[in-house]
């Protein structure tokens, strides 16, 4: 009798790898283990993660690297929106799950699957985040969820799997680290103490420069295409030398608190120098190149992208066409906006760009008007002050 298949989404982490080995072993299942990377994992991790999947039991290992099309469906729309989270959180984990979500789903649906599994405990936003990508692209096969539906303690997974044969090594750390190209986020330890942050030891990146440098980003139609004066066709390959440039320097780094998709509130730490800068640059181009207009309605726009990211709601038509008006806003967004590094914090300094709107012939702001007489000035300050002149003649006592 042929073996039903599960696709077990694997990061050889320790609930996954229980998940593995329970399923083929307890279960039966013909197991196929698919890591999905975006951009978080190194070769050797990669190499780790399928000479495991194997010793645990799994039929069949995959990696599927979904780091560009995560950039090119995701990123470059959060930075068209400058998209942090309560103003603090670039969003990292949430936009990534959905991005690894959807690809193990297209990897089921290719072999076949009856079912799809995933590590997730209950009191997390990781749960919603798999198993609705998995409820939209997959409706008829079956979402197993071994520790969140048995409540399995890191103790009875650890004992399980070494009971069985399999003795790496997951004893319980401080903290636990998810890193990814957009940052990594660091949750465990004082993060739990709302009276207390983080020490400097707990950060992945230390910092590794004094003094101060300046750091020049340069953007066509708002992408990223240039650091420090070399130019990038590979989108990937520039964020990567912002965040080498930006952490030495511990930029990046921060504390945010914020409401989960299950209702709680969370906090978690984070370093993620390369989208804090380049968001940084990217907002500061945009204050030369947009209109007053185009400015306000692209931050309401981008603010409701961001919250459904991390809600969940990549999938909501609706987000094609947020992306829609975030890629037209930025038909002008080119030129380069130059920031000074230095340790724990940066400055910006200025822009240069043929679309500059702060260069143009009608006026310098507070030196000298070239569009206008001084009689249009009073006639333009007195329209404009005329229907608060109507309203406090009828009300003198509201006056200050």
């Amino acid at each position: 009798m042929e073996k039903k298949k599960v696709v077990v989404a694997f990061s050889g982490g320790l609930d996954t790898s229980y998940t593995v080995m329970y399923l083929a072993k307890e279960k039966g299942y013909e197991v196929h283990a698919v890591c999905a990377n975006t951009g978080g994992f190194s070769p050797e991790q990669l190499k780790t993660n399928e000479e495991n999947a194997y010793k645990l039991g799994a039929t069949k290992y995959v990696t599927i690297d979904v780091t560009r099309e995560y950039y090119s469906k995701s990123l470059k729309y959060m930075v068209y929106g400058n998209v942090l989270r309560n103003g603090t959180y670039p969003i990292s984990v949430s936009s990534e799950r959905i991005f690894q979500g959807i690809a193990i789903a297209r990897y089921a649906r290719e072999i076949g699957a009856s079912a799809i599994a995933h590590g997730s405990t209950g009191a997390g936003n990781d749960q919603v985040r798999f198993d609705m990508t998995f409820l939209v692209m997959c409706p008829d096969m079956e979402i197993i969820t071994l520790t969140r539906d048995s409540n399995l303690s890191r103790k009875e997974e650890v004992d399980y799997l070494n009971a069985n044969g399999f003795h790496a090594d997951f004893t319980k750390l401080k903290y636990s680290y998810n890193v990814g190209l957009w940052g990594t986020s660091i949750c465990g330890g004082e993060i739990l103490d709302s009276t207390q942050g983080l020490p400097e030891s707990a950060y992945l990146k230390q910092v590794e420069k004094q003094g101060s440098e300046t750091l020049a980003l340069g953007f066509e139609k708002g992408e990223l295409c240039s650091v420090n004066g070399v130019h990038y066709d590979d989108k990937i390959e520039a964020i990567q030398a912002v965040e080498k440039i930006g952490a030495a320097y511990g930029i990046g780094r921060d504390m945010h608190v914020g409401d989960t998709i299950i209702g709680i509130k969370g906090r978690v730490g984070f370093e993620a120098a390369a989208p804090i800068l380049i968001i940084a640059a990217h907002r500061f181009l945009e204050k030369y190149t947009l209109s007053k207009w185009q400015q306000y309605w692209k931050d309401q726009v981008g603010t409701w992208y961001g919250m459904f990211l991390h809600e969940s709601q990549y999938l909501e038509p609706v987000m094609r066409d947020i992306e829609a008006m975030l890629e037209s806003s930025q038909r002008n967004v080119t030129g380069t906006a130059t920031l000074e590094l230095r340790p724990y914090s940066y400055s910006t300094i200025g822009v240069d760009s043929p679309n500059d709107l702060v260069k143009n012939k009608l006026g310098e702001y507070g030196e000298g008007a070239k569009g206008w007489t001084s009689d249009e000035a009073k006639g333009f300050i007195k329209l404009m002050s005329t229907p608060l002149r109507a309203y406090y003649l009828n009300h003198k006592d509201e006056l200050i």
